[in-house]
């Protein structure tokens, strides 16, 4: 890539570090802040559930806007409408405007994530795709590493403290991105439809890459009972404090970081992106399971890294497949990709949040099962798409 390639690639994961540092910032604070509503398990699912909303709505959106109008008004735009809503989410005195600012951390959200996704793929050659977005990766577990513990630290200050903090630093990479970020015009063939939602999601039936999508949602719906109902266990079930549960996340994310830094392009050299996700799927089942039969701090932080080092190997895999099938349609691939996993998000928290309330375990062992069955899903595909591709050759 040319010099300005490169910066661009710096620029979009200091953007991802930020959004989701910022987000990781807040997980260890929410419970004990929720608690000063007079809300608990409920209340946290859906809000995780309304930010996926706003995702699933606003993400074929950015991404179809991304590719007319370019990726990088669409990326500035999402991180100040998220630093905002963070910033007023810490401001608001009543429960309802917890949920207005959740919504609109959503829509900032959709309006990051598949623009940066697209102008990756915008800036690399296939070859080099597996390995961008591996470091996009790596940025957003780097996020989720530091976060929970500045998260941990600032909630020392008060509990609004962090909210307004992640705002800021969010706001902060937006300008940061408007006077840095270059500006590149999309490689696009064709006439762009306007199509509403409705028609996206259709028209991703026909894809080629359609079956990875559907793994996205399972896995995205599996993964979300355990992220959105991590911090509550940890709280209800052994006492942990704010800093005991940024210790759990922070670990996990450290191992995550160096894998997808250094190790997942050498695994996808040699696996294949396909094995890796199925590896992953299985890990992330078996050691979700067996959180539900552990009482020690260390080995439930030993286990939990296995979890998340698993998930990290997954996420950049789906993204490097999808974005190697979709062409020069990088925005929509990106859009529904996105779309896909804030509709697993959304639904996943909600019944994990509902479910939680009537008994703890019960979101753990759902979502095990879940990351069981895509695991199941996506190797069944595999193995009839590797008959029909021999069947071709013949």
């Amino acid at each position: 890539m040319k010099f300005s390639k490169k910066l661009a690639l710096y620029i979009l994961m200091f953007n991802m570090f930020i959004t989701f540092s910022a987000i990781g910032l807040i997980v260890p604070v929410m419970p004990t802040y929720l608690k000063t509503f007079g809300v608990a398990g409920q209340a946290l699912g859906f809000m995780i559930a309304i930010i996926a909303f706003a995702q699933f709505i606003f993400s074929p959106v950015a991404g179809n806007l991304s590719d007319r109008h370019g990726r990088k008004n669409l990326i500035i735009i999402g991180l100040f409408v998220n630093g905002m809503s963070q910033i007023a989410f810490g401001l608001s005195t009543d429960l309802w405007m917890l949920f207005v600012c959740r919504f609109f951390t959503g829509v900032g959200s959709a309006f990051i994530v598949p623009p940066v996704m697209a102008y990756t793929a915008d800036i690399t050659t296939e070859e080099e795709r597996g390995k961008a977005m591996g470091w996009l990766g790596a940025a957003i577990s780097l996020g989720f590493m530091i976060g929970p513990g500045i998260g941990g630290f600032l909630s020392s200050i008060s509990l609004h403290f962090p909210f307004y903090f992640a705002g800021s630093a969010t706001i902060i990479a937006g300008i940061l991105s408007f006077m840095i970020l270059p500006s590149i015009k999309p490689v696009i063939e064709g006439f762009i439809k306007q199509e509403n939602l409705l028609q996206q999601m259709a028209r991703s039936f026909k894809t080629s890459y359609f079956v990875l999508l559907i793994v996205v949602f399972v896995f995205s719906f599996g993964i979300s009972n355990f992220q959105s109902t991590l911090t509550l266990f940890l709280t209800y079930k052994f006492n942990y404090t704010p800093g005991d549960i940024a210790i759990v996340l922070t670990v996990g994310g450290f191992v995550g970081v160096i894998v997808q830094g250094f190790a997942l392009d050498p695994l996808f050299n040699k696996f294949g992106e396909m094995k890796i996700i199925l590896f992953g799927l299985l890990m992330a089942a078996i050691s979700l399971f067996g959180m539900l039969f552990i009482s020690e701090f260390y080995v439930f932080i030993f286990v939990a890294t296995i979890f998340s080092t698993a998930t990290t190997l997954i996420r950049p895999a789906v993204n490097t497949l999808i974005s190697k099938t979709a062409g020069n349609e990088q925005g929509y691939a990106a859009g529904m990709n996105n779309a896909y996993m804030s509709l697993g998000n959304m639904i996943g928290p909600a019944l994990a949040g509902v479910l939680f309330d009537w008994h703890r375990d019960i979101p753990f062992i759902l979502g095990a099962t879940i990351l069981l069955g895509c695991f199941i899903l996506t190797y069944v595909w595999t193995k009839k798409s590797s008959v029909r591709g021999e069947n071709a050759a013949q």
